[in-house]
């Protein structure tokens, strides 16, 4: 009988049969969806100024497109039916506006480029993380990806901050960008938000204390930088989407929450005077659409009139994929500047022009039309439903004692949703965060229609025993 092979075998000395490297449980058990918090951590990577505008796409789309493939592979070597019916309507919709859209770009290439960015962020990416997340610990480990890539953007946004490296605003390079640059100063305001609102839902939705205790202490660490990334849009979808989910979370809560944030407001504002004039002009300029409207906002409404007259000289298909830049000075008005400027965050002084909207809905109506914005919308509204329909029936279950819950999940799929779907009415898809927009809308749809949070939580209850 041989002596077993010593575990310092020689170099050159072939393995014994069966020989398997150890590999640590935890990596093997979060193998599927590692692909997906690379994607994630792909963005806390420093961006090269220009790299998003050079037209060759980012690191991240890279690594999405490696994700997208890799989800491929997964499903032809498991065999398995990858979606179901409902599944493959609602996240397949989009591409039928998409595709007759194309049809109406001024070139070939455009049209391509066009279809591969929407088919990108609305179909491929979302459809692989609804096949990677396998189940409720899958996802909450993406989750607190999103928190932990939050929290180091919100560190550097902090820091350009006090130091005055930021990107330039009112004349000041104080604007927290994170790493994200001057070109796209809706970077980091977007990933803060992400990670603010899946902090606030694994506090609320969470059975554990330490748990409950991290998230909370993460959630507040995040308000600062959102402050500071002087997002006007971030901060209004982030009031929405954490107002609607402690609503979510239990009305009695929502009542003490309210009351709670409230009074500490009035004592750091009303009492302390915390908050810089630059803040608080900032949060006045919201409601200043008519009466002494900034630049930006008469940049930004002039262009919505200009989506709009384009919309109605093709009310069915749009002017086309990547149409809007090519059709916008014939249907903008004097009131239109040239672009915005954009310095600072280690970028030079440069005229950044104006190719979009900013309003998602409205470059949809304008460049594909009412069938576009009806598939695409549609689409939005029915994983919306299901989602609160899934987080409905998830109470259910934890008030019958019946876990595992996934309350947590559901306001983290649904906080997200809700998120993305107001920013939308101030911004649109653009820039290397565009990746995450792919991501949540992933999330959205494994909890709303991902058989796998049935099938768990199904499984579970036929293992409670009746009292």
């Amino acid at each position: 009988m041989s002596a077993p092979a010593s575990a310092s075998t020689p170099v050159g000395r072939p393995l014994p049969t069966g020989y398997r490297f150890a590999v640590p449980r935890a990596l093997r058990e979060a193998a599927p969806v590692l692909p997906l918090l690379l994607l994630i951590c792909t963005l806390g990577l420093p961006m090269a100024p220009g790299a998003e505008e050079s037209g060759g796409g980012t690191l991240a789309d890279a690594v999405s497109a490696g994700v997208v493939v890799y989800c491929v592979l997964r499903v032809v070597r498991r065999r398995e039916r990858p979606l179901t019916r409902t599944a493959a309507l609602v996240l397949g919709l989009p591409v039928v506006g998409i595709a007759v859209a194309a049809l109406g770009a001024d070139s070939l290439p455009t049209a391509l480029t066009g279809m591969g960015r929407y088919f990108q962020v609305f179909v491929l990416v979302p459809v692989a993380v609804v096949l990677l997340v396998r189940d409720r610990r899958d996802f909450r480990l993406v989750a607190w990806t999103l928190v932990g890539l939050a929290v180091w953007q919100g560190a550097v946004g902090v820091h350009q901050y006090l130091t005055g490296t930021g990107a330039s605003y009112m004349g000041e390079n104080i604007r927290a960008v994170g790493t994200f640059g001057p070109s796209d100063v809706m970077g980091m305001s977007t990933v803060v938000a992400y990670g603010l609102i899946c902090a606030v839902a694994l506090a609320l939705g969470s059975d554990q204390a330490r748990q409950r205790a991290v998230a909370v202490g993460c959630a507040l660490l995040l308000v600062l930088p959102l402050a500071l990334s002087f997002s006007r849009g971030a901060w209004i979808a982030t009031a929405v989407a954490c107002a609607a989910q402690v609503v979510l979370a239990g009305l009695r809560r929502a009542v003490r929450l309210f009351a709670a944030v409230a009074a500490v407001g009035v004592i750091l504002v009303g009492g302390l005077g915390i908050g810089t004039a630059l803040l608080q002009e900032r949060l006045t300029s919201i409601t200043q659409v008519t009466d002494a409207p900034d630049q930006s906002v008469t940049d930004r409404y002039t262009m919505w009139a200009a989506a709009v007259d384009m919309w109605h000289e093709r009310p069915v298909t749009g002017v086309g994929l990547k149409n809007f830049p090519a059709h916008r000075d014939s249907h903008a008005s004097l009131a239109l500047s040239s672009g915005s400027d954009t310095a600072g965050a280690g970028a030079d002084f440069r005229r950044q022009p104006l190719l979009s909207p900013h309003n998602m809905y409205l470059l949809i109506l304008s460049e594909q039309g009412l069938l576009g914005l009806c598939a695409m919308a549609g689409s939005w509204a029915a994983l919306l439903v299901c989602g609160l329909r899934r987080l409905r029936a998830s109470r259910a279950s934890r008030a019958a004692r019946a876990g595992p819950y996934g309350v947590d999940c559901a306001l983290v799929a649904c906080g997200l949703l809700l998120w993305q779907l107001v920013d939308f009415a101030y911004a649109d898809i653009g820039g290397p965060s565009t990746v995450l927009t792919a991501l949540v809308f992933g999330l959205a749809a494994w909890w709303a229609l991902a058989p796998t949070a049935q099938a768990a939580s199904a499984a579970h209850l036929k293992e409670v025993p009746r009292p």
